[in-house]
């Protein structure tokens, strides 16, 4: 008897597996499992959607339709290969099916007909929906069928099970023909092959290293780091423990000290030379234009200094 994953164990494992997972809203707590108990889990189920249009499939299956509440599975696998996380606990996938095709799935042997629905499928089973018409023409493009392999492949290696743990809809209950457009028994072949591997066979990729933090953490993973050295100048009795936001602020407090410095250096001149004009021929308007001018030019150059140190930062 196996215990289903926890739902970032899930998530995990299907990145481990090489997968590009897109979690969906709320999908951790997203279930029916007031309906029924989830678990204890023997096997994977795959499904063909009959839908077109990969949005549209991941919201039916997220809230499911009239008669049938969503989630309709766990993971939605569209066209391009992504798995879609909609839901976790207890779905509306298997529904009822044969109790002798789910002990020979826990047994791992060879499937016999299935020619009864007297068995709770939804409490036992992980669930793929992939997006598929389901009328024999419609394709299943390669980067969607190796998705699939790499998802029943994921939760398989993480319980330990076969390739025979595995099945269609079509295998569970009499009178579904899902998936179509391709056999189980070649898609368990794959899956066969990628489990003889000791380690998940990822594609080349770089490991995202803020994956799964969250705003906050990345907040003060980058800006929170202690033990910088303060800037020059700085009156390090008043903040002995530097981090690297630390900088910003400080350079923020100089920067509106010094905007409010030259607003009175500007008023300043534009009154003395007011007043000189008074006993003089000078354009005191010109004057105040260069002096204004100036000023500017003196702001610009300190925001690209701010900026410049920023990123350094």
């Amino acid at each position: 008897m196996a215990a289903p994953m926890t739902a970032d164990q899930f998530a995990q494992a299907l990145r481990a597996e090489g997968l590009t997972v897109v979690e969906v809203g709320d999908w951790r707590d997203h279930n029916r499992n007031h309906k029924g108990p989830w678990g204890p889990v023997h096997g994977v189920m795959i499904h063909h959607t009959v839908t077109k249009g990969s949005a549209r499939t991941v919201e039916i299956c997220r809230k499911g339709y009239d008669g049938l509440p969503g989630p309709l599975c766990h993971g939605v696998i569209t066209k391009d290969g992504r798995v879609h996380l909609v839901g976790y606990g207890r779905a509306n996938h298997a529904g009822n099916g044969d109790d002798d095709v789910l002990q020979a799935v826990i047994a791992e042997k060879p499937l016999p007909a299935d020619n009864e629905a007297n068995t709770d499928g939804n409490r036992h089973f992980y669930g793929f929906e992939c997006e598929n018409l389901g009328d024999g023409e419609d394709p299943w493009p390669a980067v969607q069928l190796e998705a699939i392999e790499r998802a029943a492949a994921a939760v398989c290696r993480h319980h330990g099970w076969d390739e025979r743990s595995v099945i269609g809809h079509l295998e569970w209950q009499p009178g579904k023909v899902d998936p179509r457009g391709f056999t189980m028994s070649s898609m368990r072949a794959r899956i066969q092959d990628r489990l003889t591997d000791e380690t998940p066979n990822q594609p080349d990729q770089e490991e995202d290293p803020m994956a799964g933090m969250t705003a906050k953490d990345i907040f003060n993973a980058v800006w929170k780091t202690e033990g910088l050295s303060a800037p020059a100048g700085t009156d390090v009795k008043s903040n002995p423990t530097w981090w690297a936001g630390s900088y910003l602020i400080d350079v923020g407090n100089k920067v509106r000290a010094m905007d409010v410095r030259l607003t009175a250096m500007s008023a300043a001149i534009t009154a003395l030379v007011g007043q000189v004009g008074k006993d003089t021929d000078v354009d005191t308007a010109t004057v105040v234009a260069a002096v204004e001018a100036a000023i500017a030019d003196a702001v610009v150059k300190v925001s690209v200094e701010v900026t410049d140190e920023t990123q350094e930062v």
